[in-house]
């Protein structure tokens, strides 16, 4: 699973339908993820262009936790209107 946006970073560099991917998901106690999100140019590229670190509340009863992670980063206005791929 990933997400696919349009994206602008702070250098100036756009990349049209970067493909975001969630990695490196690590449990912090029973409440809390935190996890990276690497920006690639397309799926098939080997190096990332862009790596952030983000964290959020998670749900033990709820689904995975790199599906949590994706849904989190949806209600983020930086990945709005992100599409599944």
């Amino acid at each position: 699973m990933a997400l696919q946006k349009t994206v602008n970073t702070p250098h100036g560099f756009e990349s049209v339908n970067a493909y975001h991917r969630v990695e490196g998901v690590r449990l912090q106690g029973k409440e809390s993820i935190a996890f990276q999100v690497r920006s690639y140019k397309s799926k098939d590229q080997l190096a990332a262009f862009n790596d952030e670190l983000h964290s959020c509340e998670y749900e033990l009863s709820g689904s995975n936790p790199i599906a949590q992670a994706y849904e989190h980063l949806k209600t983020l206005p930086e990945f709005a209107g992100a599409t599944d791929c």
